[in-house]
């Protein structure tokens, strides 16, 4: 049977198979440590739980407009307004089935057969794929240290083609959890417009900063398009919700791209979302960014003494970037045995980077401290036998 050659660009999300790994082993008895899916462990906070609840019992389950629920795109653009001092108008704002429905929508909208994209490497393999599925062909630029694990200017002008059409950043980032300053964010900005290009700025890590104010590209464009999520700082993961910022002109296609490709977003998430902005629910989010502070520094300072920590720890996201070359250069490899010898889970690099993922792993800090403490006991004694 034949089918679209382009899935043939889509790899395996290798995280999946450590999982499945790990979920035999916890089925056959082992007390295994959970450190490699990129999901807060906290529970849906309960003010967003009610509201769902109340949205079903009121019957709120038939289809909102194809961009979202008119009262959640207006307080999305009032968090906008009150924590980045941006003007968001409401109508620039789609209501999306997750971050990767937003993804969809920019990756059908922005680039087509023949388009080539830059973007950091290493970065979240989906971002890739979305393109390579609309046809694009990926620059993937190393980044490291010396670029604060980020895209910047001096890249983009470097690496552009006639053929670029597209930009695309994360901060915070996914593996590495860094982020762009205002002064880079808008130096990358200027530098895709001076050669008429369009930038794509996932913010789906928004929120979880634990060094500077989060940052958000609407504060400085009104044409870069925005991406973010309730799945990761607001911690509704299976609820399945995103939203994505667009430029005034864009609005039209893109509203038409949604009607046809999901319709709508989930009707009772968006309800149950429109609580994710109170104060009341504010307030636990921002204890579990503290919590999650305080986890990163816990494995910051246990896996020092293994060599293990980044040089540069990130300011954002759930995830320490480590170099295991001192021990390894097979990530997959790595993963496996650390699974098998001492049931600690994480991710190999390979999954993340097209150059260097295979002497890189990524680790999650959402586990708590007693368990980070004990993972980095048993990484000890692995990384001892190597």
């Amino acid at each position: 049977m034949a089918w679209n050659s382009r899935v043939d660009h889509v790899a395996p999300f290798r995280v999946m198979h450590l999982l499945e790994m790990a979920q035999a082993r916890e089925a056959a008895g082992f007390d295994v440590i959970h450190l490699e899916v990129g999901e807060p462990d906290f529970a849906t906070p309960a003010p967003i739980i009610a509201a769902g609840q109340k949205a079903l019992t009121n019957g709120h389950t038939r289809y909102t407009p194809a961009a979202g629920l008119p009262a959640l795109r207006e307080a999305i653009a009032g968090h906008y307004a009150e924590h980045f001092n941006a003007t968001v108008d409401p109508a620039r704002i789609l209501v999306t089935p997750g971050a990767s429905g937003a993804l969809l929508l920019a990756s059908q909208l922005l680039v087509e057969t023949g388009s080539r994209v830059l973007m950091a490497d290493p970065n979240y393999p989906c971002n890739r794929h979305f393109m390579a599925l609309a046809g694009a062909e990926i620059d993937a630029v190393s980044v490291g240290r010396e670029s604060g694990w980020q895209l910047d200017a001096a890249m983009v002008a470097q690496h552009w083609r006639e053929e670029t059409s597209l930009a695309m950043l994360a901060s915070p980032s996914n593996p590495t959890g860094h982020t762009l300053s205002a002064q880079q964010l808008a130096a990358v900005l200027d530098a895709v417009a001076e050669r008429e290009g369009e930038v794509i700025v996932d913010e789906i890590y928004q929120g979880l900063n634990y060094d500077d104010a989060p940052l958000s590209a609407t504060s400085l464009s009104t044409n870069a398009f925005v991406v973010n999520s309730f799945s990761k700082y607001f911690g509704m993961t299976g609820w399945r919700l995103g939203w994505l910022v667009a430029p005034e002109h864009a609005v039209e296609p893109l509203t038409r791209l949604a009607q046809n490709m999901f319709l709508a977003a989930p009707t009772p998430s968006q309800h149950a979302a429109l609580a994710a902005f109170t104060p009341e629910c504010r307030a636990i989010l921002e204890q579990r960014r503290e919590t999650l502070k305080e986890r990163r520094q816990v494995l910051l300072e246990g896996l020092a003494s293994l060599g293990l920590a980044p040089d540069l720890p990130p300011q954002g996201a759930f995830y320490l970037w480590l170099d295991i070359s001192r021990y390894s250069r097979d990530s997959q490899s790595f993963c496996e045995r650390l699974l098998l010898e001492e049931n600690v889970a994480i991710t190999p690099g390979i999954d993340f980077a097209v150059r260097g993922g295979e002497h890189h792993v990524r680790i999650a800090f959402t586990n708590e401290v007693a368990r980070l403490e004990e993972a980095v006991a048993r990484i000890a004694r692995f990384v001892s036998r190597l």
